[in-house]
C-alpha cells in the first residue's frame, strides 16, 4: 500500500468500481467536497444506512466497500467530517457530501511532515508518472 499511497508510479486501481460492485449493500458514489473551498476531497460511498447516519448526525458517513462495513470518517484518525448539505445528481445514482473539516486533515495518508493530507488528490498524472503537488 506504501507505494500506492506515495509513489510516483501510476498504478490506477480501476477494479475498484467492479469490487463495490460485488459488495453486500447496495451502494453509490459519494463525491466529497470542501463546502467553503468546494475542493473535492475525495470519492467514497454509501448505502442507505450510512446516508440515513450522515443526515442523522450531521457528519460523513460512508460505506468501506473494501472493508464491507459503515465507516464513520475519523472515528480513528479523528478527522471528522461535518456535513453541510447532501446533493443528489440529476440520474439519482450518485450523491454529493459537502463538508466542513473539524481539522485540517481529510486524507488517511500523511506529507512528509506527519500531518494528514487536507485531500486525498495529492498527486497529479506528468508524463505517465505521479507528480506530488506543492504545498
Amino acid at each position: 500500500m506504501q507505494d500506492i499511497e506515495e509513489g510516483t508510479t501510476l498504478a490506477l486501481a480501476f477494479g475498484k468500481i467492479q469490487a463495490a460492485a460485488r459488495s453486500s449493500r447496495p451502494l453509490v458514489p459519494v463525491v466529497l467536497q470542501h463546502a467553503d473551498t468546494s475542493e473535492v476531497l475525495f470519492v467514497g460511498f454509501a448505502d442507505q444506512e450510512a446516508l440515513d447516519e450522515s443526515l442523522a448526525t450531521e457528519t460523513a458517513v460512508l460505506w468501506s466497500a473494501s472493508r464491507d462495513e459503515l465507516w464513520r470518517k475519523g472515528e480513528t484518525s479523528g478527522d471528522r467530517l461535518d456535513l453541510v448539505e447532501v446533493r443528489v445528481n440529476c440520474e439519482q445514482n450518485a450523491l454529493l457530501y459537502r463538508v466542513r473539516p473539524r481539522t485540517g486533515g481529510v486524507c488517511h495518508t500523511r506529507d512528509a511532515t506527519g500531518t494528514a493530507r487536507g485531500s486525498c488528490f495529492y498527486r497529479r498524472i506528468d508524463n505517465d508518472a505521479l507528480r506530488f503537488l506543492e504545498g
